[in-house]
């Protein structure tokens, strides 16, 4: 009798799971969660994660790392390097070492209303990039080039004024439509507000993926639905709508409602989610969690007095449990961070300093920078200041939230007050961190590509202000003359014992410093359903959108 029941069971379960299957392949829209929604659509400006997810399937990049972690071309027809003739290093008019990239477009490349792209987009987005008025995230490797030769519509040359390593892919400037964005950029100062990107976001022209935007409600969703001028492998879904639900646990509530098909790994839920999820609902889903260059880290406004000694930056990281936060929450998915540089990338050193849990030597430090009174477990100075902090982080993010709460129990237990002050992603990112309205802490990730310099974040001229139209991502202000010479260094010298000594350096320099407070370097969960194929996690900053078209059903 029990064998026959076990048999019903079985037989039932594959009865189940095949309706499942025969459902899932009449399926012609695939429906995405995402936890935070973009505060704009121009790819230049400002830069948030979720934007880049979905752009990522309306356009295609010059060149890109695959999932390899191997550089590819997209846009362009073949790679150009030194060894291919593709680059050449050539001298400055100044006595400077330049580089010279040639690249050509595909010809088949067009925009969504069937114009061509071409080399006047290049040069029109050389042009923007260039200005400070016109809000661009990172405006440095524009104002490096010093001219682009123009050989036919399609090919053309990159003069810039600095030898780079990655010159294939710092100069590969991600195109704007010039017979769109053109009257948007009649008044630069006003183009951040002006922009096509964001007044005609539906526009066909503004997109050249597998996908064009075709329908955006803001903070909801956005729809995207095949672009019929796309050059090629034909996407499976008719439809795509990528829905913003910033509560990670409304996230697994509207999957299993089956409101949204697919959370997306990138931009979805956190490990301690997805491990609660999997431990109750495992049927209908497989989840994969991967492992890459996330690092998450609380930025500190180094204006600020407080955080302006080393001591007490040095302070707050000796106090908080962090090997202890990632095994209880995380279960070991998300190895501690001890600077910006991840070990899975080659360039990273193994001895670089570390700071392990020892609150003793938090006190000791919190006394040397002068917090030496306590009165009712908070620390005062000679001046009778107390010291209060606010830490700022995603609001609704659940994850960051109970770290947030972990670390303020931890660091009251040294003395140290944190007031939270959480916003919604789009006010966090598009705001208070691109303009440096943070007081004192915000807790986020960032992402980057296989051995990326971070001069973005960390060099000195990267510190956004009004001068330089907020462009730029050294959100702390960090400004370090030894960290500068190792950024520049890092970009330039590039045989492979020098440049690890480089890369030393500059591991050295923030783990002594600390411009920010390394916590982990994240995992991203992706929670698929068993009927969805051809996602391949990448681990850095190149999106599994880049390869959407080879997303289908199973058959």
């Amino acid at each position: 009798m029990l064998r026959t029941v076990m048999a019903l069971l079985q037989a039932l379960t594959i009865l189940l799971s095949l309706s499942l299957l025969s459902a899932a392949s009449a399926k012609d829209t695939l429906t995405i969660g995402i936890s935070q929604f973009p505060r704009n659509f121009n790819p230049n400006i400002e830069a948030m994660l979720v934007k880049t997810y979905i752009l990522s399937m309306t356009q295609r990049p010059f060149v890109v790392y695959d999932a390899d972690w191997k550089l590819q071309c997209m846009l362009c027809v073949k790679l150009p390097t030194i060894e291919n003739g593709g680059a050449k290093i050539e001298q400055t008019k100044d006595g400077r070492t330049g580089i010279a990239v040639t690249y050509t477009i595909r010809p088949d490349a067009v925009w969504g209303d069937g114009v061509p792209i071409t080399t006047k987009d290049v040069v029109f987005t050389w042009k923007v990039g260039r200005d400070k008025r016109s809000g661009f995230s990172n405006i440095e490797p524009f104002t490096r080039i010093t001219n682009i030769d123009v050989h036919d519509d399609k090919k053309f040359t990159i003069h810039a004024s600095k030898f780079v390593c990655d010159y294939n892919t710092q100069y590969s400037i991600g195109v704007l439509p010039a017979h769109i964005e053109a009257k948007s950029f009649a008044d630069p100062a006003q183009y951040r507000i002006k922009s096509a990107y964001d007044t005609d976001t539906t526009n066909p022209g503004l997109w050249y993926g597998p996908y064009r935007i075709t329908e955006v409600a803001s903070g909801s969703h956005v729809v995207l639905e095949p672009n019929s001028t796309w050059w090629g492998k034909k996407p499976a879904f008719k439809r795509i709508i990528v829905k913003a639900i910033e509560k990670t646990s409304a996230l697994t509530a509207n999957l299993l409602a089956g409101d949204i098909d697919y959370i997306a790994g990138e931009a979805g839920l956190t490990v301690d989610d997805a491990l609660a999820f999997n431990l109750r609902d495992r049927e209908q889903f497989v989840t994969t969690y991967k492992s890459g260059l996330i690092y998450e880290h609380i930025d500190l406004n180094l204006d600020n007095p407080i955080l302006k000694n080393r001591k007490v930056r040095r302070a707050l990281l000796h106090s908080v449990d962090r090997a202890g936060l990632s095994t209880q929450l995380f279960r070991g998915h998300q190895p501690l961070a001890h600077g910006q540089t991840n070990p899975l990338d080659t360039v990273y050193d193994k001895n670089v300093p570390k700071y392990f849990y020892n609150p003793n030597k938090a006190r000791q430090l919190l006394k040397e920078a002068g917090w030496s009174t306590v009165r009712k477990g908070i620390r005062y100075n000679a001046k009778g200041e107390r010291l209060q902090l606010d830490l700022m982080t995603t609001a609704g993010n659940k994850s960051r939230e109970l770290i947030q709460q972990v670390l303020q129990s931890q660091w009251r237990s040294v003395g140290v007050d944190i007031r939270i002050r959480n916003e919604p992603a789009r006010v966090l990112f598009g705001e208070t961190i691109s303009r440096r309205k943070f007081r004192h802490m915000t807790m986020y990730a960032w992402i980057s590509a296989p051995q990326s310099v971070p001069r973005t974040t960390l060099h000195s001229t990267m510190v956004p202000s009004p001068d330089n139209g907020w462009s730029g991502q050294n959100y702390p202000g960090f400004a370090n003359p030894a960290m500068d010479k190792a950024l520049d260094d890092a970009e330039t010298v590039c045989d492979e014992k020098p440049n690890r000594a480089v890369w030393k350096d500059i591991q050295r320099i923030y783990a002594e410093e600390l411009p920010a407070l390394p916590l982990f370097f994240r995992a991203n969960p992706f929670i698929m359903p068993k009927w969805l194929k051809g996602i391949t996690p990448t681990g850095h900053q190149f999106p599994t959108t880049l390869w959407v078209e080879n997303w289908h059903v199973a058959k």
